[in-house]
């Protein structure tokens, strides 16, 4: 079965066993488990529903197999013949969650 899950600010089409990186969900550690409970669409072919906007009573439970931070990513700025440059790095929190089950 096929879920439609919106989860930290992104939405992803999942089946049972999909491995995603997503954002990192706050206070969590790896082993945890999840419950998504913005389910926007289920099922395949004659068993397909949508929601208006979520499904009432759907939920994803998903798995945190890991806790990292992203690739860095510098953000440099200038503005010519003013002398001004600035050189900043980001590194993005990230989750690495395992769907372990489509509830719908």
């Amino acid at each position: 079965m096929k879920a439609t899950i919106k989860t930290q600010g992104q939405q992803f089409t999942v089946t049972e066993g999909d491995i995603l990186i997503v954002n990192r969900y706050p206070n969590t550690e790896a082993g945890a488990t999840v419950e998504i409970k913005d389910v926007l669409a289920t099922g395949e072919g004659a068993t397909f529903k949508v929601g208006t906007p979520t499904l009432v009573g759907a939920t994803v439970s998903a798995k945190i197999l890991e806790n990292k931070r992203g690739d860095k990513v510098i953000v440099f700025k200038k503005k010519k013949r003013k002398g001004m440059e600035r050189k900043r790095g980001h590194r993005q929190e990230l989750s690495v969650i395992k769907i372990e089950s489509i509830n719908a």
